[in-house]
């Protein structure tokens, strides 16, 4: 036996992808297994670290609910691909695909004619019991009579090496994107590998799918708009509703992104209404509709329901399709194809039957043993029971319990999962050892209805080499699947459509006010962090410097409390500036607002680059690795620096990285928004805490102000107040001016004013024009007019702060003209 395989597990009670019974390489697995023959640990290492890396920078995650990584768990997936032979992959298409008809044709029946149930081919209770069968759907038809424009099926192979089905996914049905992305991640790790083995290609699954969306959609004669509808960042595969909707080209929404007025769909934009023909939906059915369907959730869309019954939108899959993904129908099925096609099922069932038939009421605890007891309904809330690993009460009592109330349970032969290799690297060493395994098949219907399915998928992966479960929620990871071609791979099944001049878009025509907003939010999240962190800097470098300014500390720790940044309180002064950086619950800290940046970026998540979001991702994990129980003052100051440094990265990414449309708009008006009422408040602050003409102190103000060098380069003097306010105030061209950042501000303004017709701001023009006729040249004579210096500066004060409460005016009209819709500019723009 070679050496790679000196610890590998060869049993009898399971079929071996690797290996034959005598132990053998299979055939199509050889040249794989050359290649990791000739390959070093560390050559093998090296590639691993590449895999993980790829994840990483694609931001590649798989959400587990209550896990302590959170809500950006990386997704896991192991180096090797599985392999499948073209010769075994071709029954398995035909199966699936077959299968897929089988089950639209039921679907049609069960919300049409009902004949199955009449001739009791179904059981009544076992349909009309399930949540997911919706009785609002009777009757309606979707476009073409297709009702799974999508489909999964969970496959398991037995000892005897024949693939038996496990589940069926019709209701929405996940993995299809992480099925792309692993191909992407594990063909670049093992490029020569992957191009020597002509693996099929997996982007024809995707073309027909957006295909066959736009040809059925109820499109009037108008360009067809799609739509994939999430639940939102939450949802454990939300990274794959991402990556779908920019390999399908659709604007991902979430359920209050869209409106229904008259029973047709609508998508809020920034322009105002734009009708939707077609939605993909990632949301389960009851979900969907909380005014005639589930009404104690606000994920769905109100009237959806209604459009759909009136041939106004297609929705994909239909709803109501949950319904088929009762275990308790598997039994039934090899009758009911037979009767809806006149054909046996080409892919076996595993052995399944729903309690209420009786079977099992004659079965002894040791029969039990060799089953799984499922749920029958969603409603049922338990694991799936192993009869194997309870002890013989628990046998007596679960017997018991079937035989009370045998209609809530499904029995299934427990599937003894075929085993495929995993590499195991440690150090220098590295060897081959194995896992269970289950694979997930896609299959997509054509515009015609025939359906096509995809040359692979998703392999799951147990997460230990004992475990008899293959779950990505407990734990387990994925490989890609290569289906390997006899023949080579010449180009894709599909091509993409060709655009020409026609088709050139300068300008997102589908932005939802929702993205706008949150982008909006980002901005003014990320200069809030920035504003925070320097005046936390300030206040924390005198504090630490032993040979600081006392009075120069004191006034910048009484600006930092006035502006909520630290807290007020008896407790200990470094116990409060450490609470102004890490206190999750003190609501103004960095950390919050961190927390606050991290949640903004996730919702436009879509619009941001890898790198924009990657830097995103930084800034939270290194604000979440800080200890508060064990952070120092120093290494507070430490942090911040690095944070500052971040930030004005994260700055950058939106002055280069970003193109300029609206949504890039509304991020600089947030920044902008956010900027000017900081500064605002902190320099009428400033003057009016008693040290406007302390050199010490006017130094960290333009330390604040970010402008130490451009005064130094300017001034060859200890700062003084007249020139520092000329720079933090009326200099033209600091971009930290107030003046700077107002006219920009305007000008964005006014831009929005030509676009959309909304009203132009004019207080800005106004406080402007204030600020300008401020003449510095008061500040030079002990007494201008009948005003002390004191009373000018408490005058200049006060206009700070009436710019500051203006602007935050300004800030609640872009909300509700452009985000709520509800003022009468946008209720004009939303009716067009």
């Amino acid at each position: 036996m070679p050496e790679l395989l000196a610890n590998y597990p060869l049993t009898s009670t399971a079929y071996h992808e690797l290996l034959d019974a005598d132990g053998q390489v299979r055939p199509h697995w050889r040249r794989l297994f050359k290649r990791l023959e000739r390959s070093s640990p560390a050559q093998m290492r090296q590639r691993q670290e590449l895999l993980v890396r790829q994840i990483q920078e694609n931001g590649v995650t798989y959400n587990v609910y209550a896990d302590p990584k959170g809500t950006d768990r990386p997704w896991e997936l192991d180096l090797l691909p599985n392999l499948l032979s073209a010769e075994e992959w071709q029954p398995i298409a035909a199966g699936v695909a077959q299968r897929a008809r089988l089950l639209n044709a039921v679907l049609a029946d069960l919300y049409g004619e009902q004949q199955l149930l009449a001739e009791g081919l179904l059981p009544s209770e076992l349909v009309y019991g399930h949540p997911n069968f919706l009785w609002p759907c009777q009757g309606v038809r979707p476009p073409g009579g297709i009702y799974l424009h999508s489909y999964a099926v969970d496959l398991a192979r037995d000892l005897d090496g024949r693939w038996h089905v496990l589940a069926d996914r019709t209701q929405a049905p996940s993995g299809a994107g992480y099925a792309l992305e692993n191909r992407q991640i594990v063909s670049r790790a093992l490029p020569e590998l992957y191009r020597d083995l002509r693996v099929q290609y997996l982007a024809g699954y995707f073309r027909t799918l957006q295909e066959t969306l736009i040809r059925q959609a109820p499109s009037d004669g108008e360009t067809p708009l799609v739509v994939l509808l999430t639940p939102g960042r939450f949802n454990e595969t939300y990274f794959e509703h991402l990556y779908l909707a920019r390999q399908l080209g659709f604007p991902l929404v979430e359920g209050h992104d869209l409106t229904v007025r008259d029973a047709t769909l609508y998508l809020k934009t920034l322009g105002g209404l734009k009708r939707v023909h077609a939605v993909l939906r990632r949301l389960d059915d009851d979900y969907c509709d909380p005014l005639e369907l589930r009404t104690d959730s606000a994920l769905g869309v109100p009237g959806l329901l209604d459009a759909v019954r009136r041939g106004r939108v297609l929705v994909a899959n239909a709803l109501g399709s949950g319904v088929l993904e009762s275990p308790g129908l598997l039994g039934f099925l090899p009758e009911v194809g037979r009767r809806l096609l006149g054909e046996d099922l080409l892919l076996p069932t595993l052995e399944t039957s729903w309690c209420s038939q009786g079977q099992l009421l004659g079965k002894s605890r040791e029969d039990l043993a060799g089953l799984v007891i499922k749920p029958a309904f969603p409603s049922q809330s338990f694991e799936p029971l192993f009869g194997h690993a309870l002890e013989d009460g628990a046998l007596l009592a679960l017997r018991k319990r079937l035989l009370a109330h045998p209609h809530v349970y499904v029995a299934q032969r427990m599937a003894r999962l075929s085993l495929a290799p995993v590499w195991q690297g440690d150090g220098e060493v590295g060897e081959l050892q194995s896992r269970a395994i289950g694979m997930r098949v896609f299959a997509v219907a054509g515009s015609d209805g025939s359906y096509w399915v995809m040359p692979g998928g998703l392999t799951r992966v147990a997460s230990a080499a004992d475990a008899e479960v293959v779950s990505m929620q407990r734990g387990g990871a994925s490989k890609d699947t290569w289906v390997l071609a006899d023949l080579p791979v010449v180009g894709e099944p599909l091509r993409p459509r060709t655009l020409g001049v026609r088709e050139l878009i300068r300008q997102d025509p589908y932005l939802p006010s929702r993205v706008v907003e949150n982008l909006y939010w980002f901005g003014r999240y990320g200069e809030r962090c920035d504003d925070g962190a320097r005046l936390l800097r300030v206040v924390l470098s005198r504090y630490v410097d032993a040979d600081g300014d006392e009075q120069a500390l004191q006034t910048a720790l009484q600006l930092a409390q006035a502006v909520g940044l630290v807290p007020r309180g008896a407790e200990p002064l470094e116990q409060r500036l450490l609470a102004a950086l890490l206190d999750d619950e003190w609501p103004s800290s960095i950390s919050a607002n961190l927390r606050r940046l991290h949640w903004t970026a996730a919702q436009v998540r879509g619009r941001l680059s890898r790198e924009n979001w990657h830097a995103v991702l930084e800034l939270h994990r290194d604000a979440q690795a800080l200890d508060p129980t064990r952070t120092d003052l120093g290494e507070a100051l430490e942090f911040l620096n690095r944070l500052l440094m971040s930030l004005a990265a994260l700055s950058g990414f939106a002055l280069d990285d970003m193109t300029r449309d609206d949504g890039w708009r509304f991020l600089m008006i947030g920044r902008r928004i956010e900027r000017v009422q900081f500064y605002a408040e902190a320099i009428a602050g400033f003057l009016e805490g008693g040290a406007a003409w302390d050199p010490v102190a006017l130094e960290w103000l333009l330390e604040l102000g970010n402008s130490t060098i451009t005064y130094r380069s300017r001034y060859l003097a200890s700062p003084q107040l007249i020139p520092v306010l000329d720079l933090l105030l009326l200099h033209e061209q600091n971009p930290h001016s107030l003046r700077f950042q107002l006219q920009a501000l305007e000008r964005s303004l006014g831009r929005l004013h030509q676009d959309f017709g909304a009203p132009q701001e004019l207080v800005l023009s106004g406080l402007i024009g204030r600020l300008l006729a401020f003449d510095l040249g008061t500040l030079e004579n002990p007494l201008f007019g009948n005003e002390s210096l004191d009373e000018v500066l408490a005058g200049l004060a006060g206009l700070l702060r009436e710019i500051a409460l203006n602007v935050g005016l300004v800030s609640d009209r872009l909300g509700l003209r452009y985000f709520a819709h509800v003022d009468d500019v946008s209720q004009q723009t939303v009716s067009t």
